[in-house]
């Protein structure tokens, strides 16, 4: 017959394992090494966010209607690009594709958090840190990539509007959109077997909320100069360059609107880019902001805000950017309601 533990029970042991966790992260370097020596993990611990015990029920309500959010969000626009004929177009494809980027990414972090916050267990296995790892660099590549693809599709609807059908055919956009797919494969991979290869020992609680690549690293035990490396090397590669993809898209666009100014060139370039460049902004501001620009006052508490600044508040913020600066957004949820009111309506 087991015994149903009281509440005081209950209490007491999430106390001496917050006080377990608080001890390993915050234990010295000798005693550190002389455990790692001993033994391997086959778990970690993540730390969650700094949250006061009575503020988690609040925190948890919050970041659930977040998520939900996220996800009502972005399937409404994968849902209306897919039935509305009017949207069946390159930039469109894209917007499909980078909501269901941005659907995936959050689910990648955010239901762990819900269920550590809620049943106060941090501990992952090793096998599933490793696959949240792998899929929070890939969703985050593609979303970097489809971003380049988008402005290029700006670019060449601004500048060379009457060459626009011939240059972004479906053909073109479908190769980009699959191109972005194999290479962000490519790339989680990689990072991901050489974070296989590594050795963790006993000292393994990850001061984040989610398998974080530079997290894991600082915990290892074995060398990782190797994966240091492919980290700053394609770190440049993926994000870097990109980025600058971007700034020389917009750069030709203001220089063709300049070239012959007009109201109306610039209300149309508003109306084309403001969305993108809006996302652009919100992804690559915080990505800069926490491994660009690092501090050395309050790190970990900054990094934790700023991932949760790209990891659940940009997803959840793209729908409303382009369903509340897009006329043709807004048209497509119009006619979509409008036939289901009238069936028979063609």
């Amino acid at each position: 017959m087991t015994v149903k533990p009281t509440t005081e029970e209950h209490l007491m042991t999430m106390y001496y394992r917050k006080v377990f966790i608080f001890v390993q992260v915050f234990k010295g370097p000798e005693d550190s090494m002389m455990v790692r020596n001993q033994t391997s993990i086959s778990e970690f611990l993540l730390l969650g966010l700094p949250i006061q015990p009575e503020q988690q029920n609040l925190f948890y309500a919050l970041f659930l209607a977040m998520y939900l959010t996220t996800l009502l969000g972005n399937l409404l626009i994968i849902i209306l690009i897919r039935l509305d004929s009017h949207l069946h177009t390159p930039m469109y494809l894209f917007l499909s594709n980078l909501s269901f980027s941005d659907l995936c990414f959050s689910s990648v972090t955010i239901p762990k958090l819900l269920q550590n916050m809620q049943s106060q267990d941090p501990s992952i296995p090793y096998a599933g840190c490793l696959t949240q790892m792998y899929f929070f660099l890939y969703f985050s590549d593609l979303e970097s990539f489809l971003l380049v693809a988008m402005a290029y599709d700006r670019y060449v609807a601004i500048c060379l509007p009457l060459h626009y059908a011939t240059i972004m055919s479906p053909m073109l956009s479908r190769s980009l959109v699959a191109l972005s797919w194999v290479l962000t494969t490519f790339h989680a991979m990689l990072h991901t077997l050489l974070m296989a290869r590594l050795r963790f020992c006993a000292d393994n609680v990850i001061l984040h909320f989610f398998c974080d690549m530079s997290a894991l690293l600082k915990l290892a035990c074995s060398d990782t100069r190797v994966n240091e490396l492919v980290i700053f090397i394609m770190g440049g590669l993926i994000l870097v360059i990109p980025f600058l993809l971007i700034i020389g898209s917009y750069a030709r666009i203001v220089f063709s609107i300049l070239k012959v100014p007009s109201s109306k060139g610039i209300c149309k370039a508003v109306s084309t880019c403001g969305s993108h460049l809006s996302v652009v902004s919100l992804f690559y501001g915080t990505v800069i902001g926490l491994y660009l620009c690092p501090s050395a006052n309050n790190s970990t508490l900054k990094e934790t805000v700023m991932a949760v600044m790209y990891t659940v508040m940009a997803p959840m913020l793209n729908p409303f950017i382009y369903s509340l600066r897009n006329r043709d957004m807004k048209g497509a949820l119009g006619r979509v309601i409008g036939k289901r009111k009238n069936p028979f309506l063609l």
